[in-house]
């Protein structure tokens, strides 16, 4: 007897400047799960923040991903209203649409499960979880809480911090605080010293981080920052080598081997151009090349900064390391990570024994376990009388 497939809705696009790298690792995600066991049910996300079923989402994403332009906006207007036994009903909002589709009162099928590949802002923060968990969908990666604190850098690294998890030096600093105080970015970065670099607080794929080599420098980047959010990050600067660590799990994770990247040619750092943009720009290595006694360190690291933003799911820990490994820093933790061609978590978990496809089975089993424990509690109290 055959086993009933999950339809699974897979979310890409977004509002977030990374938008594209979404469309990119929804590519990946949808191409790589398995027919057999599930019913794949694309949900794209325009820039303008309506959700739309795409029908035929491999040849969209083909054709848009790889030059990294943007969801156009065909496909069918959806909402998600909540089912009462805890999954999500995809309902067209088009009458016409409707009938050609054979769909009744305006509704498909449910969705068993939602993994969304949303980068950034209004995707990786916390906000679509929140939709989630009020509908009582299982979906993949981080709750809210962890997906807000993976998103918000500051926050991240004071947990980090305080947990004895070596972050670089650095400061925090509002909009609204430099308007009070116009020379105060001036003075924390002469704390840190030059270089240093200045990035948005919350957001990833390396958008709007500049490496500041002087104080001559250090406005344009400020302003280009302050672009993408309304807090910025101050680094000092550890410019050796970068590493990068995959996790897999809920309360008992696991972490990959250890691979490196290797920033080639004119790129001073591993940035968006690098990353996305110039094909020479980086290259990988995996394994890296390391003492087996930093891997581990870095591997327990990994597991260790998991369960303190209290993550599930999966998560990426990037590192920035001395040449000579005097001192080793965890840079950011990201909770969605990137999924396309080049990523470095499928790779990484690649090299570890656990092919792309076992990857997304593990993922979708890691967030039906997380719903099934939620959907044991209690959360409403009648007291005894």
């Amino acid at each position: 007897m055959s086993r009933k497939k999950l339809r699974v809705g897979v979310l890409f696009g977004g509002r977030s400047g990374e938008h594209e790298i979404s469309l990119r690792s929804a590519l990946t995600v949808i191409s790589s799960m398995d027919p057999e066991r599930y019913e794949v049910v694309p949900i794209g996300i325009g820039r303008d923040g309506h959700w739309r079923l795409c029908k035929d989402a491999i040849s969209l994403l083909k054709r848009s991903a790889p030059k990294l332009h943007a969801l156009g906006h065909g496909g069918i207007p959806v909402s998600l209203p909540p089912y009462p036994h805890g999954r999500l009903l995809a309902q067209t909002t088009n009458n016409f649409e409707r009938l050609k589709d054979g769909t009744h009162n305006g509704t498909l099928n449910r969705l068993d499960l939602i993994f969304p590949m949303l980068h950034g802002t209004f995707g990786e923060d916390g906000t679509v979880q929140g939709l989630l968990e009020l509908a009582g969908i299982p979906y993949v990666g981080a709750g809210v809480l962890g997906s807000a604190i993976g998103m918000d850098k500051d926050i991240q690294k004071r947990l980090l911090r305080e947990n004895g998890i070596p972050v670089v030096r650095y400061f925090s600093l509002t909009r609204a605080e430099v308007a009070n105080d116009r020379q105060r970015a001036r003075r924390l970065a002469d704390q840190l010293g030059y270089p240093l670099f200045v990035k948005p607080n919350a957001l990833g794929s390396s958008i709007g981080i500049r490496r500041v080599p002087s104080p001559a420098s250090l406005s344009a980047a400020l302003k280009d920052a302050f672009q993408y959010d309304r807090k910025i990050l101050l680094e000092a600067a550890c410019e050796g080598r970068e590493y990068e660590c995959a996790v897999l799990g809920n309360d008992d994770p696991k972490a990959s081997v250890v691979g490196e990247i290797i920033v080639q040619r004119r790129h001073r750092f591993y940035s968006y151009e690098s990353k996305y943009v110039d094909p020479g720009g980086a290259k990988v290595k995996i394994p890296a090349d390391l003492p087996q006694s930093i891997s581990d360190q870095m591997r327990e690291i990994c597991t260790s900064a998991f369960k303190t933003l209290a993550l599930r799911g999966m998560a990426r820990v990037d590192f920035l390391a001395r040449s000579d490994f005097s001192e080793c820093f965890v840079n950011e933790v990201n909770t969605i990570p990137g999924f396309t061609a080049i990523s470095m978590y499928p790779k990484l978990w690649e090299e570890s024994g656990m092919t792309l496809p076992k990857l997304i089975d593990r993922l979708i089993e890691l967030a039906l376990e997380v719903h099934q424990q939620r959907s044991r509690l209690k959360f409403t109290y009648q007291p005894r009388l």
